[in-house]
């Protein structure tokens, strides 16, 4: 498909052809869900963690003899009827990621770029580069009109990712760092002439 190019300040910068079978392709939504889920599992820290009846402090002595008090047998004060006993089947740490199939994770993105070019909320740049100041920046994304945009290039430009740093809702990154759940996060996607060749080279 046959996109036009633009720069930071609006104007055309000619036309570019993108393939057709990363940024023309049916987007499966349920692919979508399944990579943005193994993405936010990997992201957990999986830190939350009680203490269970042999990890509270408390004496291990029976409370009271086995028969004979009428009352209903007990082994020990940290069980989990007790107050200050331990919890039973609580949280522990552990990892919560998993594995997907590499195919899985490559058809969510193609899926991704895809429906933001169905959408019409792709954008491709001609550079991303030439602006340091953070006020400069917010001044030409108001011109542009974005307001959550996630801006894609082969290799961010430092001066200019700092430009975004303070800049709500604007994000860039590399195309090796592009994912699912980052393009659906943002309204507008804007990739560079460079991060498109480097998009195909990735998914090719």
């Amino acid at each position: 498909m046959q996109v036009q190019v633009i720069t930071l300040d609006n104007a055309p910068a000619g036309e570019i052809e993108l393939p057709d079978a990363i940024f023309g392709a049916t987007p499966r939504v349920d692919i979508m869900a399944r990579v943005v889920h193994w993405q936010l599992a990997k992201r957990r820290a999986g830190t939350h963690k009680v203490k269970g009846m042999g990890e509270v402090q408390g004496t291990t002595r029976k409370p009271y003899r086995q028969k004979g008090t009428g009352r209903a047998r007990q082994g020990s004060l940290r069980a989990p009827q007790f107050r200050k006993g331990g919890i039973v089947h609580g949280p522990v740490v552990r990892d919560h990621g998993y594995s997907l199939p590499k195919k899985v994770r490559r058809l969510g993105l193609i899926s991704a770029l895809s429906q933001k070019a169905a959408e019409g909320k792709l954008v491709v740049l001609d550079a991303a580069a030439g602006v340091a100041k953070t006020r400069d920046m917010a001044r030409k994304l108001k011109a542009l009109g974005w307001s959550s945009a996630l801006v894609v290039d082969a290799q961010v430009d430092e001066g200019f990712k700092r430009a975004l740093r303070n800049i709500p809702g604007v994000q860039a990154m590399p195309s090796v760092g592009a994912n699912v759940y980052d393009i659906l996060k943002h309204d507008v996607l804007a990739v560079t002439r460079a991060g498109v060749e480097a998009l195909k080279e990735r998914l090719s």
